[in-house]
């Protein structure tokens, strides 16, 4: 759901559309380079791959702290920390690195040192033709709606959606007209149970098909992206090349790309490494200033987006780093 597997199906149909042949063999004998879009626990075949000549690159977002901090299960913080240790695996032995922020790579180079292999930052990319302002999706008239869009709200990830539920309520009380918050994602049923109530209107839109967040996006005002320490969410870049400016919380890469006017990013108020409760009012500031001029907020987001998160540009950086010589 979303993350890495929408930036492969991205970045795989440009590398068809420009003649390239992709395959998911890593010990396929005409392989030039292989993209680890993360970890992989075949690391053993990747050695193989990598002394026969075959160019590694990994693809890095940011390390599971999450677990850390709150009890998710012993079950869900042993795959934590057993993820943690294959990306650094990997990291260590790739020829190149791709980070998804400056971020996702200061964070890195703080916890496990400077690497050896060539790096790059390159932003996630969306498709400007598919995630665009014009098409299918009209917004309500009579109610604002507050749009939030993550793979999974469960799993130690549920104050994203309690401090959106907490900031609708003050919108509610601030604003001419009511506001809903629509949920995209999977949400466990007993987070829906404890937020649900009287006070806001929310609708719950489940796991939704790829090709259809554009037109969802379409239908917002506004989104607010919920992850914290993000090192670059898909949901930003496609709202914003859908004219659907972003707020959030200054935290992880989202400054880096929410540019001035595309959006507002409101300071978080408490301390975010150790989860605590972020300031509400300032992320309703921030909607608010953002839907009295959301025309200019729209326009500016679309064209930020164009200039700096389209795929074929993207893809451009990647293949200098998968074909660049070892």
């Amino acid at each position: 759901m979303g993350g890495p597997g929408s930036f492969q199906a991205r970045f795989i149909r440009v590398l068809k559309e420009r003649g390239f042949r992709v395959t998911h063999d890593i010990l396929d004998p005409v392989n030039y380079a292989i993209l680890v879009v993360g970890g992989t626990k075949n690391i053993l075949q990747l050695r193989r791959a990598q002394k026969s000549g075959v160019r590694i690159v990994q693809r890095l977002n940011g390390m599971n702290w999450v677990h850390r901090k709150r009890k998710t299960g012993i079950r869900h913080f042993l795959r934590a920390e057993v993820n943690n240790q294959i990306l650094a695996s990997i990291r260590k032995l790739s020829d190149g690195i791709v980070y998804q922020s400056v971020f996702s790579c200061d964070w890195w180079n703080r916890v496990h040192g400077i690497c050896k292999a060539n790096s790059i930052v390159v932003h996630n990319g969306v498709d400007l033709q598919e995630f665009n302002p014009v098409g299918p999706g009209s917004k309500p008239i009579d109610f604002y709606r507050m749009l939030l869009v993550e793979g999974n709200l469960g799993g130690g990830y549920e104050q994203g959606l309690i401090t959106a539920v907490d900031a609708v309520k003050l919108l509610n009380r601030r604003l001419d007209k009511p506001t809903q918050l629509m949920v995209v994602g999977k949400v466990p049923h007993a987070l829906k149970e404890s937020v649900s109530s009287g006070d806001v209107n929310i609708e719950w839109k489940g796991i939704v098909r790829r090709e259809d967040v554009s037109e969802i996006d379409r239908s917002a005002h506004l989104l607010f992206s919920a992850d914290i320490n993000a090192a670059c969410p898909n949901s930003v870049v496609e709202a914003m090349a859908c004219g659907l400016p972003v707020i959030g919380y200054d935290t992880g890469a989202l400054k880096e790309l929410v540019a001035a006017g595309t959006g507002e990013i409101a300071p978080y108020g408490s301390d975010v490494w150790q989860l605590k409760q972020p300031d509400v009012h300032a992320l309703a500031d921030a909607a608010q200033k953002v839907l009295q001029a959301r025309e200019d907020y729209s326009k500016k987001a679309r064209e930020h987006a164009r200039a700096h998160f389209d795929i074929q540009m993207i893809a451009d950086r990647y293949l200098e780093m998968l074909l660049a010589s070892s």
